[in-house]
C-alpha cells in the first residue's frame, strides 16, 4: 500500500475486496462482498478508478445500496462485458478516455499522413493514366462520378445522414460548385500536358490570386507584409517557368485559370456558409460540379473517345486495368479531399497553413522521383523560392487570423 497523489492504491489478486462505509458501500458480512480478480483500485474521497476490467461473479443480491451504489455496479458489469477500462466517479461508472482523447497529437499526425499519402497516390496514378489516355475532361468527370457514387452509398447506409437541401441552399452552393468544377477541369488539363511538379509550382500562385481578389473584389485591406511575402512566390514561379522542360502554354494557362477558379470558389464558399456539416456540403458540391463537367466532356472529347480514345487505351493496357485505373483515381481523389477537410477541421490556422505548404512539397518531390522528370537548376531554385514564399505568406496570414479570432473572443467575453 502506497500513497500516490493523496490517494491510496490497493493491488489485489484473487482476493475478496469490499468497500467500507466512507466510500458509499456497507459491507456487513461476506455475502455483501464483491469478488475481484487482478484489480487495482485508486480510492480517494470522491472517486474510484478501476484500472483493469472488473471480473464480477454472482452479482445479484451482493450489495446493499447506499447512495445509489448499485447503479455503478450495474454499469461496471456492462462495461466489463465489452472489455473496456472502467472509471467510477461519484458513484457512477463510465469508460475511460479513448485513444483519440488520450493522444490527440498522434491522431492528428495520422490524419496528416493519410492526407499526404492519398494526395501523392492520386497525383501519381492520375498522371500515369494521362500517359495512355490523354482526355482530361472525361477523367475529371470520372473523378467526380466516383466521388458522387461514394456519397450516395454513404447516404443510403446513413453514414453520414443526408442533410436536406432547399432552393436557398442550392442557390448558394451552385456558384461554389461551378468554380470547383472549372478549377478541377483546368487542373487536369494542366496535369495532362505538363509535368505534375510544374503544375503544382504554378498553383503555388494561388495565394497571390486570393490576396488580389480579397483586396480588389471584396474590398478587404491586405497588409503590406502579406504583399511583400508574395513577391518571392511570383519570382520563383517565373524562374521555374522560363526553364521548365515540359513547358507549354496550354498547361501554363490551364493552371492559371485553375488558380482563379479556386480563388473565387473560396469567396463564394464564405458567402455560402451554412449550418450543414462539411461532409454533406462537399457531397452536394460534387454532385452539382459533376453536372457542370458533363457537357464539355461530351462535346469536346466525346467524338474522339467514341472513335478511337477508348479503343486505343484498352489496346495499350487492357480493359480491366483501364477500368480499375479510372475507378481508383476517382476514389483517391474523393478520399484525399474528404480526409483533407477532416484534417483541417482538427487544427489551428497556423498548423493548417504549414500543412498545406508541406503537402505541395511532398507532391512535387514524389512526382519528380516517380516520373524521373528532368528539371534544370534554375527550375529547381525557382520552385524552392516559390514554396518558401508560400510558406511565409501562409504563416503571416495564419497569425493574423489567430489574432483576429482572439480579439473576437475577448470582445464577446466583455
Amino acid at each position: 500500500m502506497a500513497s500516490v497523489s493523496n490517494s491510496i492504491q490497493f493491488s489485489l489478486k484473487r482476493s475478496i475486496f469490499y468497500f467500507s462505509s466512507p466510500h458509499k458501500l456497507a459491507s456487513r458480512n461476506l455475502t455483501n462482498s464483491v469478488p475481484l480478480t487482478n484489480v487495482s483500485v485508486v480510492a480517494n474521497s470522491k472517486n474510484f478508478e478501476l484500472i483493469k476490467p472488473l471480473k464480477l461473479i454472482k452479482c445479484s443480491q451482493l450489495l446493499k445500496p447506499r447512495n445509489n451504489v448499485d447503479v455503478f455496479i450495474t454499469k461496471a458489469i456492462a462495461a466489463d462485458a465489452e472489455d473496456h477500462d472502467i472509471e467510477i466517479t461519484d458513484g457512477y461508472v463510465k469508460p475511460t478516455k479513448g485513444f483519440a482523447e488520450k493522444y490527440p497529437a498522434l491522431v492528428t499526425g495520422f490524419f496528416f499522413f493519410t492526407w499526404y499519402f492519398l494526395n501523392v497516390i492520386f497525383n501519381i496514378l492520375n498522371k500515369k493514366v494521362y500517359n495512355y489516355f490523354p482526355y482530361p475532361y472525361f477523367v475529371s468527370v470520372v473523378h467526380l462520378l466516383v466521388g458522387v457514387t461514394y456519397c450516395l452509398v454513404s447516404w443510403t447506409v446513413g453514414l453520414p445522414k443526408r442533410a436536406p437541401i432547399n432552393k436557398e441552399l442550392l442557390a448558394l452552393l451552385t456558384p461554389v460548385a461551378f468554380c470547383h468544377a472549372l478549377g478541377h477541369v483546368m487542373s487536369n488539363v494542366s496535369f495532362a500536358t505538363v509535368a505534375v511538379s510544374f503544375t503544382h509550382t504554378i498553383k503555388a500562385l494561388e495565394p497571390f490570386f486570393s490576396a488580389s481578389a480579397s483586396q480588389f473584389v471584396l474590398g478587404h485591406q491586405i497588409p503590406v507584409s502579406l504583399w511583400l511575402s508574395l513577391a518571392p512566390v511570383v519570382i520563383g514561379v517565373s524562374m521555374a517557368s522560363l526553364t521548365e522542360l515540359s513547358f507549354n502554354w496550354t498547361g501554363f494557362i490551364s493552371a492559371m485559370i485553375s488558380n482563379i477558379a479556386f480563388t473565387y470558389r473560396s469567396i463564394y464558399s464564405k458567402k455560402a456558409m451554412t449550418g450543414m456539416d462539411s461532409t454533406n456540403v462537399y457531397a452536394y458540391i460534387s454532385i452539382i460540379a459533376l453536372l457542370f463537367c458533363l457537357p464539355p466532356a461530351i462535346f469536346i472529347e466525346g467524338p474522339q473517345l467514341l472513335q478511337y480514345g477508348f479503343r486505343d487505351a484498352i489496346a495499350k493496357v487492357g480493359l480491366y486495368k483501364f477500368l480499375s485505373d479510372l475507378f481508383w483515381i476517382g476514389m483517391f481523389y474523393h478520399l484525399y479531399n474528404q480526409i483533407a477537410t477532416n484534417t483541417l477541421e482538427r487544427v489551428a490556422p497556423l498548423t493548417h497553413a504549414v500543412g498545406n505548404v508541406l503537402k505541395r512539397v511532398f507532391v512535387i518531390g514524389f512526382s519528380i522521383v516517380v516520373f524521373g522528370n528532368k528539371i534544370s537548376t534554375q527550375t529547381g531554385i525557382g520552385t524552392a523560392i516559390a514554396i518558401a514564399g508560400v510558406a511565409i505568406y501562409s504563416l503571416i496570414k495564419a497569425r493574423m487570423e489567430e489574432q483576429k479570432r482572439k480579439a473576437t473572443t475577448v470582445t464577446h467575453a466583455q
